[in-house]
């Protein structure tokens, strides 16, 4: 198993998972690839964000996947997806924590990102490592950018995109809404 630090994972060399975090406050999370099998436990995810959280990561009041959803958010396409999550051992469980994708775009040379923490879990770090996950699958991947949608009123991931480096800006259309950009070369 990879760890946080593993020097073997550089630009151009596709990551190695799983990978072990220990988080902020000493938390321990495992973070790999989402598979088929993760649906019951995604779902379970989705179920237990708070408002306020499905909001921010769906912008709207959601309160679980449709089965399409569910099916596409646990079965991405390798050839222009990564989807990561984030589990925690919970004594013989491991209870999902967190969730992480981008999709690569019409030219391959960006992806959107999405990604969303469990409330309990939030201000620990974790969407930091999620994000450092992202950015590192986007590089091997020879993409130029990353790129999202953030609410405005969405202050903690607006300080996390700041605090990774990323341009952000209004968009003219929705004064609710902002985009954030990271250039990866």
């Amino acid at each position: 198993m990879a760890t946080m630090g593993d020097p073997t994972q550089r630009e151009g060399v596709a990551p190695a998972y799983p990978v072990e975090a220990t988080l902020r406050d000493g938390t321990r999370v495992m973070i790999r690839p989402i598979a088929p099998e993760d649906e019951a436990r995604e779902q379970s995810f989705v179920r237990s964000l708070s408002n306020e959280s499905r909001y921010s990561r769906f912008m709207n009041t959601l309160r679980e996947l449709t089965p399409d959803m569910l099916h596409r958010f646990t079965d991405p396409d390798p050839a222009s997806e990564v989807a990561l999550v984030a589990l925690q051992s919970t004594g013989d469980q491991m209870r999902q924590v967190g969730v992480a994708r981008f999709a690569e775009g019409n030219t391959a040379e960006s992806g959107e990102f999405a990604i969303v923490v469990a409330d309990d879990m939030q201000g620990k770090g974790l969407g930091t490592r999620l994000m450092q996950e992202l950015l590192r699958n986007a590089r091997a991947r020879g993409l130029q950018q990353l790129e999202g949608t953030v609410l405005a009123s969405n202050h903690q991931m607006l300080a996390l995109m700041q605090a990774l480096g990323f341009e952000i800006s209004a968009l003219p259309e929705d004064q609710r809404l902002r985009r954030v950009v990271k250039r990866l070369a």
